[in-house]
């Protein structure tokens, strides 16, 4: 189904609300909306197979411009409005954008890359005047009302975050279907799986541009449900926004637990979070303490599935069989999980080698770029692909993840991951965030170095570093423990709570930028 099928059978339902400004857009609206953007597109010359993006905050607009593609048979791409005027304009350029709809919250962003990206030949532009760009409310409402003829099914291009270099756009296979036609993947595993539907009120506080909000939120109108939207992540307005719409389901990544989690007892106990039925969380490995305590506040409702925006698998696991094996990530949903050694060989039970999921007569490709697509491919199988992490399964086939390859620290010729020392260090209540880095020493080769953001009105120095280095070595081996403590004000992280660890590394290899 698609917003058209519950635009007939309950119209004013809201198929998205934002709650800062009170806005909501109705099934009625965002199917009227969509045809309309799909004929305006039409009128452009973008035909089945071109590509429109859109470059905002979280605003229900963007749900009408992925709804408008995926009705017409074209490609949507949501540009990070974080990122550089160049970053931005290599996206446009790479995924080949005919179109772009921008939010005038984020005009100067759109503003520079205008003039970058001659071949965008369609500019529009919602919520205020964006210089280069026509007014998007003005051109939707000249625009026929009725759907187009034929409404091919389109689908979402969405680039990596580039947490460890530059973003890689993932270009699928268009569907052999109609936007009203059933097939669609991830509302055929994720549907049933949390019971999605049309009672369905969905929290999704990450930006909208990433894959599982963008994703998500289709499913939601698949199935006729309703998307609540905010800005931005607020541990005590999301705890409230639960209890005013009666969230049923909802999306969060580790850090967002951890923010609640430090939440003064008196707003966490008064907190109504009785209507929730299913909490997922993925884009990041959750600490085992974090986890344990959002089941014991919230109860068992925490589903877990771990993959990544290039969709090449998919494993899944709910809080009973978490609770079973602490830790675990689930088995595979979609695709087969193989371990393999750095030769390609496959590992037993039990061993760490790097993550691949096989998926049987699906080639795995980054658009417009060879020479990654071969890094992350088995050197055996070019439908087993990886995106780097690292980890092994259990006898029973649950997939434990130890860390991403490219962040193994090799200090003596001994292998640390520094995601156990993280979560090690997330819930110590004077350590607001923490990165886990691996720094050049003469003797070792890399030393083990914490970086923290210590909790607000905390005083950092030598005293709080002896206490964070005493408090690992009580419950890991010293070998894996910090040398040494760096103290930041702040530290990288993506909008999805991704640390930017490649970032923090080259402040460390250049002497000029290292924090400590």
């Amino acid at each position: 189904m698609f917003p058209g099928t519950h635009a007939r059978t309950h119209p004013d339902k809201p198929a998205v609300i934002a709650p800062e400004s009170g806005r909501t857009l109705t099934y009625a609206e965002l199917d009227d909306r969509s045809r309309r953007l799909a004929h305006v597109l039409h009128e452009a010359g973008l035909r089945r197979g071109d590509h429109i993006a859109f470059l905002s905050d979280n605003a229900p607009e963007v749900f009408e411009v992925y709804w408008a593609a995926l009705r017409s048979g074209l490609y949507v791409t949501g540009v990070n409005h974080h990122l550089s005027a160049d970053e931005a304009t290599y996206i446009l350029g790479d995924c080949g954008a005919r179109a772009l709809v921008a939010s005038a919250a984020v005009a100067e962003l759109a503003e520079a890359v205008s003039s970058q990206v001659p071949a965008v030949d369609r500019r529009l532009a919602f919520g205020g005047a964006v210089t280069g760009f026509d007014d998007y409310d003005a051109v939707l409402g000249a625009a026929p009302d009725g759907p187009l003829p034929d409404e091919p099914r389109g689908a979402d291009m969405l680039y990596s975050s580039g947490t460890t270099g530059r973003p890689k756009g993932i270009k699928p296979a268009l569907p052999d279907r109609q936007v009203d036609e059933p097939g669609d993947l991830y509302t055929a595993v994720f549907g049933p799986m949390y019971a999605f539907g049309d009672d369905t009120v969905y929290y999704s506080p990450a930006p909208v541009y990433h894959a599982a909000p963008l994703r998500f939120g289709g499913i939601v109108h698949a199935l006729g449900g309703t998307v609540v939207m905010p800005q931005r992540f607020d541990a005590e307005a999301a705890l409230s926004a639960i209890g005013t719409y009666g969230v049923t389901h909802s999306q969060w990544v580790p850090t967002m637990f951890v923010r609640m989690l430090k939440l003064p007892d008196e707003i966490r106990e008064k907190a109504d979070v009785s209507s929730l039925r299913v909490a997922i969380h993925a884009a990041a490995p959750c600490p085992v303490d974090v986890k344990q305590k959002m089941i014991d506040w919230w109860g068992p409702i925490l589903n877990e599935y771990y993959s990544s925006t290039e969709g090449n698998g998919v494993t899944l696991i709910d809080s009973a069989q978490w609770l079973n094996r602490p830790g675990s990530v689930g088995k595979a949903g979609l695709g087969v999980i193989h371990i393999c050694d750095d030769d390609g060989t496959d590992l037993p039970a039990g061993e760490v080698g790097t993550v691949y999921f096989e998926r049987e007569n699906v080639a795995f490709e980054y658009h417009n770029d060879p020479e990654k697509t071969r890094e992350g491919q088995h050197p055996g199988h070019e439908n087993w692909s990886t995106t780097g992490d690292v980890g092994y399964l259990d006898d029973q086939g649950y997939l434990f993840l130890t860390d991403r390859k490219a962040f193994m620290i090799i200090s003596g010729g001994v292998n640390i991951y520094p995601q156990e020392v993280e979560d090690c260090l997330a819930l110590h209540p004077k350590v607001f965030d923490v990165a886990v880095i691996g720094v050049p020493d003469p003797e070792m080769g890399e030393q083990v170095k914490a970086v923290v953001q210590p909790t607000d009105g905390v005083l950092d120095g030598p005293e709080l570093a002896d206490e964070l280095l005493a408090f690992v070595r009580e419950r890991i081996a010293h070998y894996k423990a910090p040398r040494s403590v760096d103290f930041v004000e702040t530290l990288p992280r993506t909008a999805t709570g991704k640390l930017v660890k490649h970032e923090l590394r080259r402040r460390y290899r250049e002497p000029s930028t290292a924090l400590g």
